[in-house]
């Protein structure tokens, strides 16, 4: 059951079905091939490596991840503010500082930190829109990267330099790198949200094309079955 507190959500979710009834998916956003980062980080010894990163609503984002190879755990969250206000109805006032994002953590010998990136901008959302993503508004739903380590922020810096000198987009990126951001994870009934309810309208409209874009765009890196933060049992 879909608790009471996606109320906001589920009402956006009607007016997205009012407003796509008949039509294409309005809101959902279209793929875009982009090159492979020309820098990323060295191979290493450990197989376990975490990003945090926020891409609008987090049902799309972790839907996504969970279907690519080498990534081991996918967990929708809240990064940029501060423990006592990392609670979904408080966090969409989109006062708090924080962004709905996702923890993935990924085997860097199956994927590397730039190839996370490269799905993150090409699929997974829109990274020229501002403080929004398709239907969502707020600062809440902006892109931004939270690197854990100074090898990833110097990553994810190059490669949005070599994204935008390639003019890829038809905007300038918006995404922005925020240091030393404490991550949040989301409540329970978010987890895993896509998964769980393929046929809820904002996922139909909205999610459902970005995963099989990842299929279309990045065959060797999909994976038909997901990996669920709750297992099936």
């Amino acid at each position: 059951m879909i608790t009471s507190s996606l109320s906001r959500r589920s009402l956006l979710a009607c007016a997205v079905v009012a407003a796509v009834l008949g039509q294409s998916a309005a809101y959902a956003e279209d793929a875009v091939v982009i090159p492979a980062p020309a820098q990323d980080e060295a191979p290493g010894s450990s197989h376990m490596e975490k990003a945090v990163l926020a891409g609008g609503c987090f049902w799309g984002v972790q839907g996504v991840f969970e279907h690519v190879q080498g990534v081991q755990r996918v967990v929708s969250g809240y990064a940029g503010g501060t423990k006592d206000t990392a609670q979904y109805e408080t966090v969409g006032s989109g006062r708090t500082g924080h962004a709905e994002s996702v923890e993935v953590t990924f085997d860097p010998a199956q994927i590397s930190y730039g190839g996370v990136l490269q799905i993150f901008f090409s699929v997974a959302h829109n990274p020229t829109e501002l403080n929004r993503q398709g239907p969502d508004s707020g600062p809440q739903y902006r892109s931004a990267i939270f690197p854990a380590t100074p090898s990833q922020q110097r990553v994810a810096q190059t490669y949005i330099a070599q994204l935008d000198a390639a003019h890829v987009f038809a905007a300038p990126i918006a995404t922005r790198i925020e240091d030393n951001a404490q991550f949040y994870p989301a409540e329970d009934y978010h987890q895993d949200f896509l998964a769980l309810h393929p046929t809820y309208p904002y996922i139909v409209f909205n999610d459902l094309p970005k995963v099989a874009q990842l299929k279309h765009l990045f065959p060797a890196r999909y994976r038909e079955q997901p990996v669920l933060v709750k297992p099936a049992t």
